[in-house]
């Protein structure tokens, strides 16, 4: 048994030997020939699969620098309480303390310290802490709700380390961020990621004119009013929002351009309220219905619906049908780029609008203007002219538009609403907001107690005109 065995093994090593042998020292090379006249190829790089040379982006700078230059906004209100049976018969209002806490970012070397509005609001009493855990009293210099933004003072006892701000134009889809905050009253957090989109709007309705920065690094309650920044440690947002079933970061967070936020901040020290420069157009983003309907080959930019009376854009020249493709060195293919861009100017200021009408291309320099040139606060409303291409399109030869109003009384006994036309009241006949001035010096701001007559259009253009006895 064993000698065939040893045979059987033997063999098989003769048999190996003669193959490797033939194979190197005898057999000729062979060449395998494929035709390629009917294949096809799509482009394809190997090299970032196989040879990896770029480095990772490092974050360590960006993060030390900012988290000693974002700080834990605390703030205290007081709240109507639940009223008990024996409060009721003792006449006694219960108050309830609440603490909310959010997040804020040093701009300079003195204690400025920029958050956002709804951190701030309805307080009663704000303090703020440092990443040193040094805390101080803060007061409030200003906000502007509209930008969700607000400017705080601190009177620290030494110079403070601050971020600088960036410029949020120039930021770029891609580009690697890092949200710094509080979230969850966890101090000191740094989360990094991408940004995903530019002048977003998330307000579902579409009528926000918000031109948010939306990110991929998560945020949560407790970052707001904290720091985006760029690779640099430049400031480019103040985190704000999140767009959540849960309350809770799922994926997407939005900030406020820096550009936007830094020119809130600096007219609420230099004037005490924000100035807005407004251009004076209605219209909205540009796209490849309208595209198709005017005979144009491009679905980017915002069409000129309706031009307001009185304001720069009318002056200048801009008419309806205009698509505005350009503002200063920006380019506009959205609503919000336009609405972003000019929340970074103020009034009279010039911007260079280039648009095309007629399939040519126009530039035109545009004196931005205050939006009390075309409409005015009165009777807790906001009412503007209408335009003559409203007027003409609606078969109207006067009146002013209801654009936002706080007046309950009259919404609740009348149902006037924005978009209601108000076309006469008492025994004057209402043809611009110049009208409206001149019974607000004769009554003041609030007619109620002096109206006897009120005519007005509603949203289905039905003529009402209601006297009070």
């Amino acid at each position: 048994m064993k000698k065939i065995f040893t045979l059987v093994l033997v063999s098989a090593l003769g048999g190996i030997l003669t193959l490797s042998a033939y194979k190197l020292f005898l057999e000729e090379d062979s060449v395998v020939v494929t035709n390629t006249d009917n294949a096809k190829f799509l482009p394809t790089s190997n090299s970032s699969a196989i040879f990896n040379t770029a480095e990772n982006p490092d974050f360590t700078e960006a993060a030390e620098n900012t988290l000693n230059a974002v700080v834990h906004v605390k703030n205290l209100t007081v709240n109507q309480g639940r009223m008990t049976f024996e409060d009721f018969f003792l006449g006694r209002s219960p108050k309830r303390a609440m603490l909310g806490t959010g997040s804020g970012v040093i701009i300079n070397k003195d204690g400025y310290i920029i958050t956002n509005n709804h951190v701030i609001d309805n307080a009663t009493e704000l303090s703020v802490t440092l990443n040193n855990n040094e805390t101080y009293k803060a007061e409030l210099i200003g906000s502007d709700p509209k930008t969700d933004i607000a400017l705080l003072k601190i009177n620290p006892d030494e110079d403070l380390p601050y971020v600088t701000f960036g410029d949020s134009d120039a930021a770029k889809v891609g580009e690697w961020v890092l949200a710094v905050g509080n979230p969850f009253n966890l101090t000191s957090t740094v989360t990094a990621g991408i940004i995903s989109a530019k002048s977003r709007n998330i307000d579902p309705t579409g009528n926000s004119q918000h031109s948010f920065i939306q990110t991929d690094a998560a945020v949560n309650p407790g970052n707001s009013g904290g720091a985006l920044v760029n690779t640099n440690g430049e400031l480019i947002g103040i985190n704000t929002a999140i767009t959540s079933q849960t309350g809770s970061y799922i994926g997407y967070s939005f900030a406020v351009p820096s550009n936007i936020a830094r020119k809130v901040v600096e007219d609420i020290m230099e004037y005490g309220n924000v100035q807005s420069g407004v251009l004076g157009i209605k219209g909205g983003t540009f796209n490849s219905e309208s595209a198709k309907e005017l005979g144009v080959d491009f679905s980017e930019g915002v069409y000129v619906g309706e031009v307001v009376k009185n304001s720069g854009a009318e002056k200048a020249g801009i008419i309806a049908g205009d698509i505005i493709k350009r503002l200063d060195d920006l380019e506009i293919s959205k609503f919000e780029d336009l609405s972003g861009y000019i929340r970074t100017k103020r009034p009279n200021d010039e911007v260079t609008v280039e648009l095309l009408r007629d399939n040519e291309y126009k530039t035109i320099k545009v004196k931005l203007t205050k939006p009390d040139v075309f409409s005015v606060s009165f009777m807790k409303m906001e009412l503007q002219d209408l335009s003559d291409t409203f007027k003409e399109e609606n078969g109207i030869d006067h009146g002013v538009m209801v654009k936002d109003t706080e007046n309950k009384w009259l919404y609740s006994n009348l149902g006037i609403k924005s978009g209601y036309i108000i076309t006469g009241i008492n025994d004057m006949e209402i043809n611009s907001i110049q009208d409206i001035s001149k019974l607000k010096a004769k009554y003041g701001d609030d007619i109620t107690d002096n109206i006897k007559r009120l005519a007005y259009i509603n949203n289905y253009k039905e003529q009402k005109e209601v006297i009070f006895r």
